[in-house]
Order: structure tokens, then C-alpha cells, then sequence
């Protein structure tokens, strides 16, 4: 499955970081993880801290998927406002999801403590008012925000033209945000878990798979096979390839990143992350060495071909948007891309087994605005599952919630 068009930041700032090697013979293990990007990195993770023999199974090199396309936009903010996730699931389990959230992007900053290089740093997150019929929505949704004790300031018109010099009719400001390095992260965690005895393959793709009663035999199109007591499908949109019922919609979404700006150019985009309430949205984060990341412009295109000969026109279109909002801010462009991302009905992942296969097959489906937060959250519960204990978000994660 091509994944990505263009040239992704991460892919070119980075390159083949390190070769893992690919499998060559039978291999046995408790836990077999087809993917090798940034949410199979963190699954393994957790995994092989709950004692378990895990092996991690990718068909490219590490990180060359969706993971190196990824704008790493770190937020607890959910696509779906919390008012409308309380509808459709009732407000405790909203609350849930959204606290849940805000806990997992601490439990990322000390994943990636042990790394200054992946350019783990938390950010503010504003978010602003597409319109003027869009306020009513953001009054509601920060009073469901603040009744469940979660941090956020409510900024009118004249509030945000003078903080911020942005002209929009009102604005969300949390101090719960972050950015990464998706990437190099993927190939940090996957390093220090080689040398700590977890199997890493890459260029081994998956066939099929059998599920027995005690096992599940994965053949590989080389010839090896891998008999695991769990297999974990983290390998993101493709993952959907392997049900019968389409549980979410791929979609394409367009980034660019600029040239590095001058000391203090930035203002304060320099640590706080910006998007909108429009759907798709224009959003906008940093880097450590002060490029301008732009992202949006979705569109329900999934054909690869059709994807590419849209990405500098989209790269224009991203320019031109932000342009309007920022007009001192001279942006010019260093390299842009697009890639599949998907959308499941509520914006809610799903993580866990699915009736089509029994409980020893886990799907890590990240999807949404919030992967990377998702993936942190679902390792845990991922893990729970394959130790046989409960887990908070099993129900609100799971397939059987009606999404």
C-alpha cells in the first residue's frame, strides 16, 4: 500500500537511520507485531515491559510507512468535540477519552526523556474559530472541558488580536500540546528494544496468518514463518486489509515545511501548536530548528497516483491559507508531501480483538487527528488485554462500541 507522495520531512531530515535485519528462519515468540512504525514501536514497548517475548515483523525499512509522513501534531484534543462524544457515548465515557488524552501525552514526554534528539517539546494548543457560528460551539465546549477538570482558557476577538495577532472570532487555549520527531522516535524506541532482546525484522512481509487454538501462524512471503501466542496488527491504513467490515474512511491530508526562519520570527508559533475549527482543518507547529510545519487540505482521495499530482497545488493552497491569517510571515516552502490517514465515525481509535479472528488477534488502528496520543494509550491497553487484565478504555477503544 503506498502510503505517501512527496518528500516527507522526516524521511529527508533523517534518512535510514539503522537496518534491522530481515527475518530469516522460524521464529517463536509470545507477541508478534506486524508494523514497524511509531505505533508498533510503543506497542512493543509496552509489551516487553510486561515481560513478554515480543517480535516486531515490518515489510519496508523502519518508520518508512504513514510514521514518516506523520506532522506529529501532538494534542489531547480529540477531531470530535467532547460535547458531541458525550452524545454519541454519554459524558462519562467522553470525559474518559479526552482526560485520558491529556495523561497520555506525559507518558510520551517521558518515553522520549532518554532522546534529546527526537525533538520531543510541549507546546500550548490554540484553537481558533473558522467562523463567527463556530463560537457558540467553542463556549460549549469549553464549559464540558472545564467541568471535567481539564485546563483550558476561553480567548475572545479582541483577546487573540492582541496576544496573538490573529484576527479569528475566538479561540481555545490549553497548555497540553506537543511535538516530535515521529520518526527518529520509532527508530530510538526499536534500537534500545533490540539490545534489550526484542526482535526487530524489517523487509519481512506478511502473507497471511492462521489463528489456532494456543497459536497464531504468521507466514512470511520469503518463506519463514512466526508462531506467536498474540499477533498485534500495527501496520496503520493497511491494517484495514486484513477485515471484512470497514470500520474507518482513508483519506488523503497534504503537508509542507518551510525554510528555517529567523531568531524570533516565530512569535509565539514557536511553542504553540495552531488549527482551526473548520473540518478539514489548517493547522500549523514548529521545529527545533524553527521551520514552519503547515498540514490540512484532506481530501477523500486514496489513489496514490492522483494523490501526488495534487501536492504542490495543495502545498500552494496550505501557503496561501496561512498567508491570510499571518501576512508578516514569509513562508517559503522546503519540501512538501501527502499521505493516508483514516477516519473512524466518532474520531475515536480502535485497539483490541475483532470478532472476524478471536481475542488472540489485536488491530492497533491509531486513526484520526490524534494518532500518536491514541498509540501511547492503546499500547497500554494492548497490553492489558494480552495479560488478561481489564482496562478503562476496552470498551470506549473496542470494536463493539457502535462508532
Amino acid at each position: 500500500m503506498d502510503l505517501k507522495s512527496g518528500y516527507p520531512y522526516w524521511a529527508v531530515k533523517n534518512g535510514l537511520m539503522k537496518p534491522f535485519p530481515r527475518l530469516e528462519a522460524d521464529h517463536r515468540c509470545d507477541v508478534a507485531i506486524v508494523g514497524g512504525g511509531i505505533t508498533a514501536a510503543l506497542i512493543a514497548q509496552a509489551m516487553a515491559g510486561e515481560g513478554l517475548d515480543v517480535a516486531v515483523v515490518e515489510q519496508r525499512d523502519i518508520g518508512w510507512g504513514s510514521t514518516a509522513a506523520s506532522t506529529a501534531l501532538l494534542q489531547y484534543e480529540i477531531d470530535t468535540h467532547l460535547v458531541d462524544l458525550a452524545r454519541r457515548h454519554g459524558e462519562a465515557q467522553a470525559a474518559l477519552a479526552y482526560r485520558a488524552c491529556v495523561d497520555a501525552l506525559e507518558q510520551l514526554r517521558a518515553i522520549a526523556a532518554p532522546w534529546r534528539d527526537v525533538e520531543f517539546a510541549r507546546n500550548g494548543s490554540l484553537y481558533f474559530a473558522s467562523r463567527r457560528r463556530d463560537v457558540r460551539a467553542l463556549r460549549e465546549e469549553h464549559a464540558a472541558r472545564t467541568r471535567h477538570g481539564i485546563a483550558v482558557e476561553y480567548l475572545s476577538r479582541e483577546a487573540l488580536r492582541r496576544e496573538y495577532g490573529l484576527d479569528a472570532p475566538a479561540a481555545l487555549l490549553s497548555a497540553d500540546g506537543a511535538r516530535v520527531d515521529p520518526y527518529r522516535l520509532a527508530h530510538r524506541l526499536l534500537q534500545r528494544l533490540q539490545g534489550e532482546g526484542v526482535a526487530v525484522f524489517d523487509r519481512t512481509r506478511m502473507l497471511d496468518f492462521e489463528v489456532g487454538t494456543r497459536t497464531v501462524t504468521l507466514r512470511m512471503e520469503h518463506g519463514p514463518v512466526v508462531r506467536a501466542g498474540h499477533l498485534v496488527l500495527a501496520a496503520g491504513y493497511a491494517s484495514q486489509h486484513w477485515l471484512a467490515e470497514a470500520v474507518a474512511r482513508n483519506r488523503s491530508s497534504y503537508a509542507l515545511i518551510s525554510d528555517p526562519l529567523g531568531e524570533g520570527e516565530l512569535g509565539f508559533l514557536q511553542d504553540t501548536l495552531l488549527w482551526e475549527t473548520a473540518r478539514p482543518y489548517l493547522y500549523a507547529r514548529s521545529t527545533a530548528d524553527r521551520r514552519l510545519l503547515l498540514g490540512g487540505e484532506d481530501d477523500a482521495v486514496d489513489v496514490p497516483a492522483r494523490r501526488d499530482a495534487r501536492v504542490e497545488k495543495k502545498a500552494r493552497t496550505l501557503i496561501k491559507r496561512f498567508g491570510a491569517l499571518f501576512p508578516q510571515l514569509q513562508l517559503t516552502p522546503a519540501f512538501s508531501w501527502a499521505g493516508t490517514f483514516a477516519e473512524t465515525g466518532d474520531g475515536l481509535p480502535f485497539f483490541g480483538p475483532h470478532r472476524q479472528w478471536g481475542p488472540r488477534v489485536h488491530f492497533a488502528m491509531a486513526y484520526g487527528g490524534n494518532g500518536i496520543t491514541y498509540s501511547v494509550l492503546g499500547a497500554g491497553l494492548l497490553a492489558a488485554l494480552v495479560k488478561r487484565r481489564s482496562h478503562p478504555l476496552q470498551a470506549l477503544f473496542g470494536f463493539g462500541r457502535g462508532a
